[in-house]
């Protein structure tokens, strides 16, 4: 193939990412925080709301890969929850409130995120030949500002994230979505990611050349689906692009 354009998995494969919504000590600054803005919530009550929440956003939306809104989980607390004190707040703060109750969630559970080996280098190098995009689970809240807090910002277009969506991947809409905005045939495109059923069965069912990404994250195996190269270390994916090429050349 004469590769084009590569779009590329975030979490577990160009970031090292560890997380644990579980951890109590989350909850403990949800519900300071949310006690200056006028709501007195437990802890562990700021707890079980969120994950009932949840739960409920993933029901109503149904099918077999839906994506929550962390952003409208905390907009219901604030709702459910609100007092006088709350309502009198300035209006453009109560407008901003939600998204920044899920950013200090995601801040208050992440204890770990970093680059992998060689990725910021290969990525600059890449993005001088090739166009770039994102196609990653998560939440919009956290995406781009994770992307450029290692250093990524700016080398992708589109960034396509199953929040805006409304799934998660392997649904071949997000797949489609990145392709249409880069206005380029699958067979023009490599997919790179980490999870075999994720990203490589779901690029492969839109027509997409593969490439597995084995990281210390992510489904590694899942029976009758096999990546067309597999990279050990990030900056390998240069080596997957040039045997794509020079069997394209081959042929």
């Amino acid at each position: 193939m004469q590769v084009k354009g590569i779009i590329f998995d975030v979490n577990g494969t160009l970031t090292d990412i560890h997380t644990n919504e579980e951890h109590d000590e989350i909850y403990r600054v949800l519900s300071n925080l949310l006690s200056y803005q006028g709501i007195m919530l437990d802890p562990y009550v700021v707890k079980d709301r969120y994950f009932q929440i949840l739960k409920e956003q993933r029901a109503t939306q149904g099918g077999r890969h839906p994506e929550f809104d962390a952003i409208g989980i905390f907009q219901t607390i604030i709702t459910q929850y609100a007092t006088d004190f709350t309502r009198n707040l300035p209006k453009q703060k109560l407008e901003q409130l939600p998204r920044l109750l899920a950013e200090t969630f995601r801040a208050a559970s992440r204890f770990r995120l970093q680059p992998y080996p060689g990725v910021v280098d290969t990525i600059r190098h890449l993005h001088q030949q090739y166009h770039l995009a994102i196609v990653s689970d998560g939440q919009t809240a956290y995406a781009v500002p994770e992307l450029n807090a290692i250093g990524l910002a700016g080398y992708f277009d589109p960034i396509i994230i199953s929040r805006d969506i409304g799934i998660r991947k392997p649904h071949e809409q997000l797949f489609t979505a990145a392709l249409t905005a880069m206005k380029m045939k699958p067979s023009e495109v490599l997919f790179v990611g980490n999870d075999m059923y994720r990203d490589v069965y779901g690029a492969k069912r839109v027509g997409m050349t593969t490439v597995f990404c084995k990281s210390n994250q992510g489904l590694a195996e899942k029976e009758g689906v096999k990546p067309d190269y597999i990279v050990y270390q990030f900056p390998e994916l240069l080596n997957a692009i040039r045997f794509f090429e020079d069997r394209s050349d081959r042929e």
